[in-house]
């Protein structure tokens, strides 16, 4: 079961929320809006689909286009609307959606309209997202984080972010995959799911 949502605040933000009835909820962010990327893509789908029906998923698409930065507020706000109706919120990303959700991570500690969440997984993560660092918004998450990558993604530069996580002690996990995780989507939301059963 699925409801359409929209979460408050400046932005047009719709969101699509499975599994509601549930104690727990993922904020899911998707992957680079002005390539296609929105909250129907197939890795956020197995994500939801690998957390049902014990965990809601909050399937986001973002407000307008901002170059990163409004991008990084929805998240944080639909964090902020989760943890308002949930025991317990995680925030999950995929690709671009990887660097706005550590950057929203990050971020919850000292911008008051965001919650922070319980914990924080990046797919695929980008070096830099809004012009920004996302291996150094690692240094500022106050919750378990785990980043996943494909051995064989040439499509961003995942490296900075991999080797801040190692370093660190976050969770770091590495799948024989591309960008894309073709064929593999399912094998990515059961990761996913485990590590943030792990942690609540």
């Amino acid at each position: 079961m699925s409801e359409h949502v929209r979460v408050p605040g400046g932005r047009d933000v719709a969101a699509t929320l499975d599994s509601p009835a549930a104690d727990s909820v993922v904020v899911a962010c998707p992957p680079h809006p002005q390539y296609g990327g929105s909250r129907s893509d197939q890795r956020l789908r197995a994500v939801s689909d690998a957390f049902a029906p014990d965990v809601a998923c909050l399937r986001i698409d973002y407000g307008p286009w901002d170059e990163g930065r409004g991008e990084r507020s929805d998240a944080g706000r639909a964090v902020a609307w989760a943890a308002d109706r949930y025991d317990t919120v995680g925030l999950f990303g995929y690709s671009f959606g990887a660097g706005v959700a550590v950057r929203a991570a990050g971020a919850s500690s000292d911008e008051g309209d965001h919650a922070t969440p319980a914990a924080v997984s990046a797919l695929a993560p980008p070096a830099e997202s809004g012009g920004e660092s996302v291996a150094d918004a690692l240094d500022d998450i106050r919750c378990p984080v785990q980043v996943v990558y494909g051995e064989r993604d040439e499509t961003v530069d995942w490296h900075p972010v991999v080797e801040r996580a190692r370093g660190l002690g976050y969770q770091v996990e590495s799948l024989r995959a591309n960008h894309h995780f073709i064929g593999q989507a399912g094998s990515v939301g059961e990761l996913v799911a485990a590590f943030f059963r792990a942690t609540w």
